[in-house]
């Protein structure tokens, strides 16, 4: 536990230069709330520009600012190569690196705060340093954060609070964090925003997006909407810095998502929260990224790296509103062994369309319909209407097809990126600005797991899920998506089948009985009436199967009773694909947690009345009995056939005429 002290009085004349910010930049990134005394920072582009275009000299000294370290950095780690001081300077180059991102401002912190969730991209020494930007940087004076609160909450700390911590336990990009007591009691988190922050961002990414719309126009093969990533960026880091927009995130995220057994949001205490202060629930835990701490408190660390994956999909794929910034700093082991989030300034959504999009993609990637899969790109945005899909459907083929050769469940997230990257070089591929947020989303909570574990398969967790989805969703899309998986050429693929239940069932909160009631309804809809019939024809080959193999079983049985072992036995039928595979099914169903037959007796009567049931029945019945019959018929009155004979005749001297002669067909008889 951290000691926490009453609060000491700060000296307003110490602050007043630390705090002074540009009043003209706040005008033209500020617009007013319903209420006039709330002023909540947005993001303008225009306005932006509009302020820096006139102020050459101060945009090009920022630009030296920036550009000279880097250069400097990339010269020093080309002499130690040349020298061979490579490994003996390593360990100084990375915390240059590391101070050097943290000189240069939020926006590059962030930047390196993603780089260090990335074990199988950078260096470990470079990995130790950079995560040091999480929630080690350098701290602003307690005197301007004391300032700050007394200018939000409208009073002295010490007479809001009952205790706070002397100093900040932990200071990130954008503020820092204090340790707490309210008078009533509750242990809590009191974070506070850096001074001076919407000045030097702003100017920060005025500056990436011009050079972003300059690459766009010179480099003819750059195609993705450079300038949209970066304004869906500066979008999302400016909510970022206003603290109410983060709490009512918060509040959101716990809505959506705090209901799953293993996963923790923080409560949020509106009446200590402002845009430059927020007042959140105090969580006790351990970074992720510290498994040896968590498995000290019996906690399995690898779990509640699947656990956050879990979520991360149905953030993604189920809700759309997601955690844009799943870095080890906002990820914590609880003493419960929960998933606790913390930080929910950068937070993005996902539209419907795009969801299932995704869905269907990896639908179609799974099983290799790579036609469907280019035009899912077309639908996510990826490719334009008008594209040519002609040739890309074939070089899809061709990466996936080495890509998939194993499994897909081997495969991680960098993996399909790195493969995808080289279809995008080539063809007119661009990157969606909803995208980019994603990619880092998924690409730093993959960093993380493989901390925890080198050889975790980001599909492999999701798999479950989205079996999930496809058996329960009762969305358009993701029933066409559903018959395209199970449905080919007028046949069951009865193994796909198979292997969406096995994974379903291992899914969390997969309702079996729900997946039943969906596929109920969908069946016996009027987009269902071709799995209706193809179903007849399979259950009919099924029950016949079955019914030849009792009945040999049976007469093989009476005959050994009878003492008819050397009499002519008919052979035992095989049992046909077609029965084996709905056998197993009912293994799978049988064995899904949760699976009750009783619960479908409520659901039989209203079943057997329904006209398509009726119908079905009767094309069942009607191909069991032409079944019957045709085998009656074969069986017993076609005459048997006479066996070749196993001696041969030799035939000489048999001339064409005699031979012709001999092999003709007796006249009819008439």
């Amino acid at each position: 536990m951290t000691r926490t002290e009453p609060l000491q009085s700060a000296d307003p004349s110490r602050v007043s230069d630390v705090i002074r910010t540009s009043d003209e930049i706040e005008a033209v990134i500020s617009t007013e709330h319903a209420s006039a005394t709330d002023r909540a920072i947005r993001y303008d582009p225009e306005a932006i520009a509009a302020y820096y275009n006139p102020r050459p000299l101060q945009v090009w000294a920022r630009l030296l600012t920036i550009f000279g370290p880097f250069l400097w950095f990339a010269l020093q780690v080309w002499w130690d190569r040349q020298t061979g001081k490579l490994k003996k300077n390593e360990q100084r180059r990375a915390t240059q690196l590391r101070e050097m991102l943290t000189d240069l401002g939020p926006a590059f912190i962030k930047v390196g705060q993603a780089l260090s969730t990335r074990p199988d991209l950078v260096p470990p020494l470079y990995l130790e340093e950079l995560t040091k930007l999480q929630d080690q940087l350098p701290p602003f004076p307690n005197e301007v954060a004391f300032q700050f609160i007394e200018e939000e909450l409208g009073d002295r700390p010490e007479r809001i609070y009952a205790e706070l911590s002397p100093d900040p336990l932990a200071a990130a990009s954008l503020g820092q964090v204090y340790r707490g007591k309210l008078k009533t009691g509750e242990d809590v988190a009191v974070k506070v925003q850096r001074p001076g922050l919407a000045q030097r961002i702003t100017l920060d990414l005025f500056i990436l997006r011009q050079l972003a719309s300059l690459a766009t126009k010179v480099v003819k093969r750059v195609r993705s909407d450079l300038v949209g990533i970066m304004d869906e960026f500066g979008a999302r880091i400016f909510e970022e810095m206003d603290y109410a927009h983060e709490a009512y995130n918060a509040e959101r995220f716990a809505k959506l998502y705090g209901h799953l057994p293993e996963i923790y949001v923080p409560r949020i205490y509106w009446d200590y929260t402002n845009r430059r202060v927020l007042t959140m629930e105090w969580i006790d835990g351990t970074k992720l990224t510290n498994p040896e701490a968590i498995r000290a408190q019996n906690i399995d660390a690898a779990h509640l790296i699947e656990v956050g994956v879990q979520c991360s999909l149905r953030q993604l794929l189920e809700h759309g509103f997601f955690h844009a910034d799943p870095h080890p700093g906002n990820l914590l082991a609880t003493r419960d062994g929960k998933l606790a989030y913390l930080d929910f300034g950068m937070m993005s959504e996902i539209r419907p369309p795009q969801r299932y999009g995704l869905i269907e993609a990896v639908v179609h990637m799974v099983n290799r319909d790579f036609s469907g899969l280019a035009h899912d790109y077309v639908n996510l945005e990826f490719l334009t209407p008008d594209t040519d899909l002609t040739p890309i459907i074939p070089a899809l083929a061709n990466v996936f097809s080495n890509a998939l050769g194993a499994s897909v469940a081997e495969m991680n997230f960098k993996s399909i990126t790195d493969q995808l990257s080289e279809v995008m070089y080539d063809y007119p591929f661009r990157i969606p600005a909803y995208y980019a947020l994603i990619i880092r989303s998924l690409v730093t909570l993959e960093g993380i797991a493989i901390h925890v574990d080198p050889d975790f398969k980001v599909l492999s967790k999701a798999y479950p899920y989205i079996a999930k989805r496809l058996l329960t969703d009762p969305a358009p899309q993701l029933r066409t998506s559903l018959k395209e998986l199970l449905f080919q050429e007028g046949t069951v693929r009865w193994n796909r089948l198979e292997n969406l239940l096995r994974n379903a069932k291992d899914s969390s909160d997969y309702d079996l009985n729900k997946a039943i009631d969906q596929a109920i309804e969908f069946l016996f809809s009027e987009r269902g009436e071709f799995i209706r019939e193809q179903l007849v024809n399979e259950i009919v080959e099924g029950v016949d199967g079955m019914g030849q193999m009792a009945v040999s079983r049976v007469t093989a049985v009476v005959r050994d009773r009878l003492g008819l072992k050397n009499g002519h036995a008919a052979p035992v039928a095989e049992q046909k694909p077609q029965t084996e595979h709905l056998l197993r099914v009912l293994t799978l169903l049988r064995d899904t947690p949760g699976f009750d037959p009783m619960q479908l007796l409520p659901v039989l009567p209203n079943l057997l009345t329904r006209p398509e049931t009726q119908e079905m029945g009767q094309q069942i019945a009607s191909g069991l009995a032409q079944r019957a019959a045709a085998r009656f018929i074969r069986e017993f009155l076609l005459p048997e056939e006479v066996p070749p004979a196993t001696n041969t005749v030799e035939v000489r001297d048999i001339t064409p005429s005699q031979s012709d002669k001999q092999l003709a067909l007796p006249p009819a008889r008439r």
